[in-house]
């Protein structure tokens, strides 16, 4: 959906900055009327723009369809100044430290290959980014998610209090001595 007008890239804004804001909020944040904020919304996920829940949005959707993973080896003494610099580059999703071979990884996105070239040579350019390796996502079979952590974390502990309320209590439990 690359058809998208300043007021849904408004939106797209507003759902980012703050996931839990309501129609009514979001209609006065953008000085359109409540009706409109809805239907827009409702537009944008059955286009697929914004999906879980309709407030993470699909940047292949909206056009960034390269993903690139890239490993910078970087001089150590330089490595606060790469990952603010990093912070600046708009398509810069994601920066870890990681151990291994190289020093920071980090997810980029981008409109085309010459759009990722782009964003690589300012990589490159910054003070203490000594070489970098890319690779291309071609498909992504599962993208990020929590659900199922969480999902397991629930059942464990509804388990584990099911197990507590059926517990004999212990000897001399509610007995003064």
């Amino acid at each position: 959906m690359n058809n998208l007008d300043p007021t849904d890239l408004k939106i797209l804004l507003e759902l980012i900055r703050d996931p839990r804001i309501q129609i009514g909020e979001l209609s006065d944040a953008l000085g359109v009327a409540r009706n409109t904020a809805q239907s827009r919304v409702r537009r944008l996920l059955r286009a697929g723009v914004l999906r879980s829940g309709g407030r993470e949005v699909d940047l292949d959707a909206v056009g960034f369809d390269v993903v690139a993973f890239v490993t910078i080896e970087v001089s150590h003494r330089e490595l606060d100044g790469v990952v603010g610099a990093l912070r600046l580059i708009p398509q810069v999703l994601e920066v870890h430290e990681i151990s291994g071979r190289g020093d920071v990884w980090c997810r980029v996105v981008a409109t085309d290959t010459h759009n990722l070239q782009a964003a690589l040579r300012q990589v490159l350019r910054i003070k203490g980014v000594i070489r970098t390796e890319t690779v291309l996502a071609l498909h992504t079979h599962i993208p990020y998610r929590t659900e199922p952590l969480i999902s397991g974390l629930a059942k464990a502990a509804g388990a584990s209090q099911h197990a507590l309320a059926k517990a004999p209590p212990t000897a001399g439990a509610g007995t003064d001595s």
